[in-house]
């Protein structure tokens, strides 16, 4: 482990510093190096120790199961039977491509069909998926079929947009672009009527 532990404004206030094995911190000093600045100088020199706990932070995804958050449902719903829509939830990503920010919004509906879920925990399956490296395809399909697998509901949508870094900071530098997936399942998709509806309670 590295000797030195400085004071991480990075951290969330009071909790534990996280150790950072001393190959990773010169990971991030060969990177810093390669880029052509010198990781021993004032400003850079601790970067390593912050670059890698920030690292653990973004991907701390990895760490859970996001199907654990639809584990408790509620049958008592008053007889309920319309769309539940949780709308412009913000999530940030890191593309696996070049590890760079995927900064959007998530819309989640689900059509019960005996069961609901705490509103909350539709967010938190969105930020266990999220909190990985990531393509926005396949977080799209992961949230949606993560809630038809474990809810058993009549239809599932899910429908990401969101900004690349990898896009609009570099290769191209296009900023302002968005880019949207979706993903409907059951009645959403098999019903035209249905899906029109939904789409319109998010806004499309």
């Amino acid at each position: 482990m590295t000797g030195s532990e400085p004071e991480d404004g990075d951290l969330v206030r009071g909790a534990p510093k996280v150790p950072v094995p001393d190959e990773v911190a010169e990971a991030v000093r060969t990177l810093i190096r390669w880029a052509g600045d010198d990781p021993g100088r004032e400003g850079l020199a601790d970067t390593p120790l912050r670059v890698a706990r920030a690292w653990r932070e973004y991907a701390r995804g990895y760490e859970e199961d996001p199907a654990h958050h639809l584990s408790r449902t509620f049958d008592e719903v008053g007889g309920y039977d319309e769309i539940v829509l949780l709308k412009d939830i913000p999530f940030q990503s890191h593309c696996e491509h070049h590890m760079a920010p995927i900064i959007g919004k998530a819309s989640i509906a689900y059509l019960p069909r005996d069961r609901v879920v705490g509103i909350s925990k539709l967010a938190r399956v969105l930020h266990g998926f999220a909190r990985r490296l990531q393509v926005q395809e396949r977080l799209t399909a992961q949230v949606a079929d993560c809630i038809w697998e474990h809810l058993e509901p009549k239809g599932v949508a899910v429908v990401i947009e969101a900004s690349h870094a990898c896009m609009t900071a570099r290769g191209v530098n296009t900023p302002g672009v968005m880019m949207t997936t979706s993903r409907m399942m059951g009645v959403f998709r098999s019903d035209e009527r249905s899906r029109r509806e939904v789409l319109a309670l998010m806004g499309r």
